[in-house]
């Protein structure tokens, strides 16, 4: 049979220094990138925040500036509601005086267009749009939901009310603002600085688009957005969310209060994380030759460590010499650990690797009782045939445990070989070594016991067990125990582990709840 080539304990060091500093440097690479993306995101998030805020601010100031002009002009119309000409000039001047309009009328009490600039066609007409309605009904200032106009124009109307010297109503001055069109509205909506996918949006409280760069998608609805919730619910903030064409965007939000709108700026995730690239190459770059540094210092720290190991355990694979002990003495440990290695080494040398093994062993535990798994138990096994020191083996079995899982079910049959497993702890010595070799057959692994002191360790445990009840279940079990010994003249471990079986069966044989002894 042909075996691989163990590595041995110098480049096993020095593999594990080595790979563990990579390991250091790339968990710290990746908290560095995890670090600037956060960065990053909420660099944008705040900053797309800032800009919905300030265009939210200037569309507010727009439209305030926008109600007040019309304000004004409504205290000049009242007296000239009966002056066609006049009329006309006034709302002409309204119309020229700034840009904030696409055109400007005056209605009477019953809706009836009295002056309009520039559609001087729809004097003498009645409107029936919703923009006039609201004006009409509500006589009060109003910011209408945008509609579709008597133009064609997706259109909302911002209209002030006309009241004479004596309070009476008289009628409304209203001017409208197409959506989507080139006016002072749309120009200062789209006054965006960033070309990296990102872009602002403005929405009504009926989720219905006011302006949007594609200028097609105005006046339609948008669908379950998060942050349009929260816009219109009258937050403000920014929050990380996929729009409606599934795309992750990093948006900040900010409301209209006047107008019941909502302001959103938003960015596409993977624009603002584009720089995260040459940020990790840079970060890098400047950590690569530190990097080498430390882990070439890592490699020489580990040969230093290893060598004194190294020496130890050449000793150690030759314990049988009798001039190990001499070449141990001579080994030279410069630190704490390798010297207490050595003198335990030199103070005892069998117990020094019977302790060795039962450290390797107590890894190979079985989870649900605690003793050694097949693993374990094979480990323990090789270990002893080593060392060349004699033992007894009693296997262990549970007298019709199979009823107990199919009646009382798995859980009480797992709390069983537990009491079990606890049994034979307590009937053992700390240097003995218990195994569960599968189901409910253990095994017990007695250093330097004779036959006949393993026969009394086996009847003590079967009549521990026996006198027991008030168990979970079945109450009271009993068990069934064959006992066979190894030493190294003896055969094989494997003939003595046979044995000790064939000493169970016959315990089964006649009549369970006993020990049999191997031949």
């Amino acid at each position: 049979m042909i075996r691989l080539k163990h590595l041995d304990l110098r480049r096993l060091i020095i593999s594990l220094a080595v790979v563990t500093g990579l390991i250091m440097l790339a968990n710290s690479f990746y908290a560095s990138y995890k670090a600037q993306e956060q960065i990053l995101i909420k660099n944008r998030l705040q900053l797309n925040h800032a800009y919905a805020t300030k265009v939210a601010s200037a569309t507010s100031d727009y439209l305030a500036s926008s109600m007040q002009l019309l304000r004004y002009s409504a205290k000049e119309v009242n007296k000239l509601m009966d002056i066609p000409q006049a009329l006309q000039t006034e709302v002409s001047r309204v119309y020229r005086q700034t840009e904030s309009f696409d055109s400007v009328l005056v209605a009477d009490a019953t809706g009836k267009v009295l002056a309009a600039a520039p559609l001087d066609t729809l004097i003498g007409k009645s409107l029936e749009t919703l923009g006039a309605k609201e004006a009409l009904q509500l006589q009060s200032p109003v910011i209408s939901k945008p509609y579709t106009g008597a133009s064609g124009n997706r259109v909302i109307v911002l209209s002030q009310p006309i009241f004479s010297a004596s309070g009476k109503y008289l009628g409304y001055i209203g001017g409208s603002i197409y959506l989507g069109q080139a006016n002072s509205l749309d120009r200062l909506l789209s006054e965006h600085y960033y070309s990296d996918g990102s872009y602002l949006f403005a929405v009504d409280q009926d989720r219905q688009l006011l302006y949007h760069p594609e200028s097609r998608r105005v006046g339609t609805t948008v669908g379950q957005n998060p942050v349009v919730d929260a816009v219109l619910a009258g937050e403000t903030g920014y929050m990380q969310a996929r729009n409606s064409q599934g795309i992750e965007m990093l948006a900040g939000y900010a409301p209209l209060t006047i107008a019941g709108w909502g302001i959103v700026a938003q960015a596409p995730t993977n624009a603002a994380l584009e720089p995260l690239g040459a940020l990790m190459a840079g970060v890098l770059k400047d950590t690569a030759i530190p990097a080498l540094i430390i882990l070439g210092l890592a490699w020489w720290m580990a040969r230093l460590i290893s060598r004194p190991l190294s020496q130890l355990a050449q000793g150690a694979r030759a314990l049988d010499q009798p001039e190990t002990a001499e070449k141990i003495g001579q080994v030279e440990p410069w630190y704490y650990e390798a010297s207490q290695l050595k003198k335990a080494m030199l103070e005892s040398m069998n117990t020094f690797h019977h302790r060795i093994v039962k450290l390797n062993l107590d890894a190979q535990t079985d989870a649900l009782t605690g003793l050694l798994n097949r693993r374990g138990q094979e480990m323990a096994l090789a270990a002893l045939e080593q060392s060349r020191q004699d033992f007894a083996i009693v296997a262990v079995d549970i007298d019709h445990f199979k009823p107990v899982n199919d009646t009382w079910g798995h859980d009480t049959g797992d709390l069983i070989l537990q009491f079990l497993a606890d049994a034979m702890r307590t009937c053992s010595r700390d240097e003995d070594l218990l195994c569960r070799s599968g189901g409910e057959e253990f095994l017990m692994l007695l250093p330097a016991t004779p036959p006949d002191g393993a026969q009394h360790v086996a009847e003590r445990l079967r009549a521990h067990v026996d006198a027991w009840h008030g168990l979970p279940g079945p109450g009271h079990i009993t068990i069934s125990l064959g006992v066979a010994y190894w030493s190294p003249e003896g055969g094989s471990v494997e003939a003595s582990l046979k044995r000790a079986d064939e000493a169970l069966y016959n315990a089964k044989k006649n009549g369970r709840n006993r020990v049999e002894m191997a031949r």
